[in-house]
């Protein structure tokens, strides 16, 4: 079978769901990445965007609903152009059936359009619109009272309205081909054959809603595809390592940067490694202290493998790459999906967790003080370790993804 897979472009995202196509390739089906400028190898259509570059630029620096409702934009824009261009790509290229990254919203309708087999994979946190549980654009806790309940719900009535302010044009594109779709509903055109999160059962928050379709597998992580990265290993000193990265999108913030060295250099019995991404020079930063190695890029999986401590803007590919290494976290959500990742972080005791508003040098070196020295929190990562491990969540899911596109 010949499955396309669709998900946005950039590493947060291609860096699992190609780590998921190659073990989907492995049982014996052809995939090919749409709408991508680079697949870690795999097959892919060129596709250049220049628009899109721009767009990763401003939200680098945004937080927050602004952040969000910016992102929203551009993804509602995208999908505009999957909608345009998809019947053609598929013809071109005998694609039988697509992975949808739950991020590309509403690129289902070009499946559903022209009548092939979709399943629904997530790159970042599944969005649940139930109201059982917060959405992960929230940061609560769950909890089962009226109150919470109704709060969940508003979250997502907070949801649908953003996405509203934006989707006309795709709106107008499904009226166009004929489709009827119930806005009010995020979930209605969610795959009906399966929806595979990477996040484990034992990271989420507890409940029995899920629909039979629903699969927790584990994370999209095999070690492979990713882009070699010189690093200097011989100016590790042995001390405790804490490796800090606000991800690949969210890292315009220099003063977030300044913020997390100064907060290390009040501890000089740790070593801190700072992965500050491609819009920060190093050099912006100022004078360093010994016990800092900063660099635009670092090889995440290696130095995870020597981490005490991750300072994570609660990316879920960082903070699951953290827990498969049993370790624990600072977090320090910006947007997105990040204050549910957060909350899950809170809510099973894997890390401290804060915000941009209360950052202060002061303030950080306190938390990782009380992560690096309350042993419990290393020992929940690594339960989470374990539960991860048992799970096989790569190979569960690529069976999921085959045995599902055939079926259908």
């Amino acid at each position: 079978m010949k499955i396309g897979f669709i998900c946005p472009d950039v590493p947060g995202h291609i860096n699992p769901m190609t780590a998921l196509a190659r073990h989907v390739v492995a049982r014996n089906n052809e995939v090919v990445f749409l709408y991508s400028s680079g697949a870690r190898g795999l097959p892919y259509i060129p596709y250049d965007d220049d628009e899109f570059q721009t767009a990763i630029n401003e939200v680098s620096k945004r937080q927050g609903e602004d952040a969000l409702q910016f992102a929203l934009q551009h993804v509602m824009t995208r999908t505009e152009t999957i909608m345009k261009s998809l019947p053609k790509i598929v013809q071109d290229n005998k694609i039988e059936a697509l992975v949808i990254d739950n991020i590309s919203f509403y690129a289902e309708l070009a499946a559903i359009q022209l009548g092939i087999p979709y399943v629904h994979a997530c790159g970042a946190m599944h969005l649940d619109f139930s109201g059982q549980v917060p959405l992960a654009t929230d940061p609560w806790p769950p909890e089962k009272t009226a109150v919470a309940f109704a709060r969940n719900r508003e979250g997502v009535n907070r949801w649908v309205q953003m996405v509203q302010n934006c989707n006309a044009g795709v709106r107008a594109r499904a009226e166009t081909a004929g489709l009827t779709v119930n806005w009010d509903d995020p979930s209605a055109t969610y795959s009906p054959l399966a929806l595979i999160t990477q996040v484990p059962k034992a990271f989420d928050f507890e409940s029995s809603h899920w629909p039979s379709h629903h699969h927790h597998t584990g994370p999209f992580h095999d070690g492979k595809g990713r882009d070699t990265t010189d690093f200097p290993w011989e100016r590790l000193t042995g001390a405790p390592l804490v490796y800090a990265s606000m991800g690949t999108i969210l890292n315009g913030r220099v003063d977030v940067f300044r913020t997390i060295v100064a907060a290390l250099a009040k501890n000089p019995n740790v070593q801190l490694v700072l992965s500050v991404g491609d819009r920060t020079n190093p050099k912006d930063l100022g004078p360093v202290p010994k016990n800092a190695i900063v660099m635009q890029r670092t090889p995440q999986l290696e130095v995870l493998k020597r981490t005490s401590v991750c300072i994570t803007h609660c990316g879920l590919n960082t903070v699951l790459e953290s827990l498969t290494q049993g370790v624990p976290q600072v977090a320090i959500p910006v947007t997105f999906d990040q204050p549910g990742v957060a909350a899950r972080i809170a809510y099973h005791k894997t890390g401290a967790v804060t915000s941009l508003d209360k950052l202060t040098p002061e303030h950080l070196s306190d938390l990782l003080k009380e992560v690096l020295e309350d042993p419990s929190y290393r020992n929940n990562a690594r339960r989470m370790q374990m539960a991860i491990s048992e799970a096989n969540g790569l190979s569960v899911a690529a069976d999921l993804v085959d045995r599902t596109l055939r079926a259908a």
